[in-house]
């Protein structure tokens, strides 16, 4: 059984080591956490390392319905996705649907052969193909046709991506993020810190300068508190 709460070593900002970008195509909000990370973890002499999972399945694990599964937060996350690319200024569009399969994506942007270079540029045309105004990534065929029109081997991406053993790297860097404690995306991992959702990268930033708030002894007072109280199995609050 995937442990998902392992223990995180709390030393801020310390050493050189990666920022873990922990995204799947289908959140908006990873989206908009890939345009900043670049710059962020270049700025802080950080290497970036990208790491395509399958939220459906961290949700999947967690028992948690998907915020578009939910009538009035998928409004609601609409609303505040393009809130937040009107204020940094980036284009933001609909995919042709919403949810979808990324699946193929997924495993295309995962493949550790590609290098980092090539990795990023792959990454950023999925990325910009759903969310900047493309045709989507819901099948091979659109897929093929956006890596080629970056510049990209399209037809051979999309034919190893099809492989098992892309298949069984996807799976195991799910696995992988839930036993980090991963849940959702995009979530950042750096120095075993685990920093959730595009709005937590202020906090990171924070982090990384050595300034976060969160010590071990306010931690502790707040991750033992005891439970008084269960809603399981209450229909009500009555």
């Amino acid at each position: 059984m995937v442990d998902p709460m392992p223990e995180h070593d709390r030393s801020q900002g310390e050493g050189g080591g990666a920022i873990d970008l922990y995204l799947d195509f289908i959140s908006p909000f990873a989206y908009l956490a890939w345009r900043r990370m670049p710059a962020l973890a270049k700025a802080h002499g950080r290497t970036l390392r990208p790491i395509p999972v399958l939220f459906a399945a961290l949700l999947g694990h967690f028992g948690h319905l998907g915020p578009a599964e939910i009538a009035p937060k998928r409004v609601y996350i609409f609303k505040q996705v393009l809130r937040r690319a009107h204020e940094r200024g980036l284009r933001l569009e609909p995919p042709p649907a919403h949810p979808f399969n990324p699946l193929l994506a997924l495993r295309i942007a995962g493949d550790p052969s590609l290098g980092a270079e090539l990795q990023g540029r792959v990454i950023s045309a999925l990325f910009d193909a759903t969310w900047g105004g493309g045709p989507g990534v819901g099948d091979p065929a659109t897929i093929t046709q956006v890596l080629t029109r970056a510049g990209l081997d399209g037809p051979a991406l999309v034919a190893a991506a099809s492989k098992p053993e892309a298949k069984a790297r996807l799976r195991g860097a799910t696995e992988a993020a839930l036993h980090a404690g991963v849940f959702g995306v995009p979530t950042m991992v750096v120095d075993g810190e685990l920093f959730w959702g595009d709005d937590s990268i202020g906090d990171l930033e924070r982090f990384l300068r050595g300034e976060d708030p969160v010590t071990d002894a306010a931690l502790a007072r707040w991750q033992d508190l005891p439970r008084a109280a269960d809603r399981r199995g209450r229909g009500s609050s009555s």
